[in-house]
């Protein structure tokens, strides 16, 4: 495994981390054991961080975690997020009150005195105009309830707004084979200013594995069932906003690219990695063999330049007027 530095958190975070939406809810039939498995095979493989959510299973996913973690020496950090508990994504909503008692819940899931990194859930758009949502979260640091925190969002703007505030430390944002765009004008700006990126949503939720085909069912739980037009929360967030059969198509001629012995979506994540300014991608697992598949996508060869434009090409003639300019 390799280690990047984590924007100004003075961290050496490994390069592919560990997910943990999918061992919470929403990705169809999970297993407790397996998932606790999961989440030891990686840290024994040298992950170092975990990126959760407060409402991943309503906390559960939290506390897999912690209940790992009891029984683990190295260091590991996690990030958990908060905001997603509101009824309603207003920016009314993004009180002190609201934030204060997120947090607290988080804390006891955890079973810590402080969290590593907490980042704000994918907020509207508005919350990145409002200065004294980012104090709240300076004075909950100055408390010692957080030790760090950044933003999740769903859009580029999102972010270049974001990194503004000058205690943001981190920006969790999709970047994967079909999702080109914060490596235009967000990756330098980040990286100037120093700011962790995680690319979150790496193998564009499944369809990058090359395992899907047009007859795939998911489950009713499964978000890749019901959320395809955005109807429970932002279409970007199910296979990176692309359309199903398009996605297929373009990941048969991705496929070529593959080198021998590896995956469709060793490839993928490779991919990611490629890019400097990206600190660590965050691919979800539900099974040891799924963390190890991700953790070895590390080993793979860097692309070539060929392979980077046969990427490109492929984005831009079937994925590019899809997502582009909407995130």
């Amino acid at each position: 495994m390799q280690y990047r530095e984590l924007g100004r958190t003075g961290w050496s975070v490994s390069e592919v981390s560990f997910g943990a939406w999918a061992i919470g809810s929403a990705w169809g039939t999970v297993d407790d054991s397996e998932s606790i498995a999961a989440l030891n095979t990686a840290i024994d493989n040298g992950v170092n961080f975990i990126d959760t959510a407060d409402v991943y299973g309503d906390g559960h996913s939290e506390k897999l975690i912690a209940s790992v973690l009891k029984g683990r020496s190295e260091q590991v950090y996690v990030a958990t997020k908060a905001g997603r508990r509101l009824p309603q994504q207003v920016p009314e909503g993004y009180t002190r009150e609201n934030l204060t008692a997120w947090i607290e819940r988080s804390l006891r899931n955890l079973e810590t005195d402080s969290l590593d990194l907490v980042q704000l859930h994918c907020p509207p758009t508005a919350i990145y105009y409002m200065p004294d949502v980012f104090g709240i979260l300076d004075a909950l640091v100055q408390e010692g309830k957080i030790k760090h925190y950044g933003v999740s969002v769903e859009k580029v703007e999102e972010a270049l707004k974001a990194i503004e505030f000058p205690n943001v430390k981190t920006v969790q944002i999709i970047f994967n084979m079909f999702r080109h765009r914060p490596s235009d004008l967000f990756f330098p700006e980040a990286k100037r200013r120093k700011v962790g990126i995680l690319a979150r949503v790496p193998l564009a939720s499944g369809l990058l594995t090359g395992k899907m085909t047009p007859q795939t069912t998911f489950a009713a739980d499964d978000h890749r069932n019901f959320n395809r037009e955005g109807e429970s929360f932002d279409k970007g967030e199910t296979f990176s906003g692309v359309n199903y059969e398009t996605g297929l198509q373009a990941v048969e001629e991705l496929r070529a690219l593959v080198p021998e012995n590896a995956t469709m979506a060793q490839l993928a994540l490779r991919w990611i990695l490629m890019f400097d300014a990206v600190t660590c991608v965050i691919p979800g697992a539900k099974r040891p063999s799924q963390a190890l598949d991700n953790i070895h996508a590390a080993d793979l060869p860097p692309l070539t330049a060929a392979q980077m434009e046969t990427v490109h090409d492929v984005y831009d003639r079937l994925i590019r007027p899809q997502v582009h300019q909407l995130w």
